[in-house]
């Protein structure tokens, strides 16, 4: 049985260089004799070479976004071959909060290409903005997935971590509901069917997490009864001991 995975998504946190770095270090101490769950801090661009720097082998670095290409003139970009080259070994992909401000699934998918040919691990964010009587949300899901991930080879396909994360659902949006291990669940179910009609029913599945503003409280319910392989917590990452807290209760489950 594979690993559960806990990837905290920093954002656009903390303030300072050393916040950043006593906060990895907290982070580390904590993890240091985690042993069945794999740990990913995805922090702002202008941290990772200081990060790289802390040892710890519990925890692999990650970015919040990538370009498509290794180089060219593209001013204000930082190429996956870059983020590579600095110890990044993951990189977040289509995070609502990059949507909203005009990403494309097609600017995603050149994203996705791009973090692959790099050796990055791209974590592939997808998730609808309501949820409507007519279940529409599946189709808005369905075409994320599609194409987001056209062109994709069948190998490639296991080596992309899927991150459902219903907008609805995040502190910050207006009109906030809560999510339910059972909306959770039956999307996974249905993001598998999606993958498999694209890529085969043999075709090894990607990992897919939660990412809707998961925290210590209902960490244990998306992990047991949401059909998830980890979760994407945000805030709660961004305070050493609760972030903690969510790795014990996945280690707990990873018997």
């Amino acid at each position: 049985m594979s690993k559960k995975i806990i990837i905290g998504n920093w954002k656009m946190n903390p303030l300072t260089p050393k916040d950043a770095e006593k906060l990895f270090k907290n982070i580390a101490e904590l993890v240091s004799r985690v042993k069945k769950t794999d740990i990913v801090i995805c922090a702002p661009f202008i941290y990772l070479d200081r990060l790289t720097k802390i040892r710890t082998s519990k925890i692999k670095l990650g970015a919040q976004d990538s370009f498509g290409l290794d180089t060219g003139p593209f001013t204000g970009e930082i190429s996956p071959e870059m983020l590579y080259n600095i110890g990044a070994r993951y990189v977040i992909l289509g995070h609502s909060e990059r949507r909203a401000m005009g990403e494309t699934n097609e600017l995603i998918n050149k994203k996705i290409k791009g973090a692959l040919a790099s050796g990055l691990v791209p974590v592939l964010c997808v998730g609808e903005n309501q949820r409507d009587e007519n279940h529409e949300y599946f189709n808005i899901v369905k075409t994320q997935i599609n194409e987001c991930l056209d062109g994709i080879s069948k190998n490639s396909n296991s080596k992309i971590i899927i991150a459902y994360e219903p907008v609805w659902a995040i502190s910050t949006t207006l009109n906030q509901k809560d999510a339910t291990p059972m909306d959770c669940e039956e999307m996974v179910i249905f993001i598998k069917k999606v993958l498999a009609d694209k890529f085969g029913a043999k075709t090894e599945c990607p990992k897919i997490i939660y990412g809707g503003s998961v925290n210590t409280k209902d960490a244990g319910d998306f992990l047991n009864g949401g059909g998830v392989d980890g979760l994407l917590p945000g805030r709660a990452s961004l305070n050493a001991n609760k972030f903690m807290e969510i790795v014990k209760i996945c280690e707990a489950l990873n018997k």
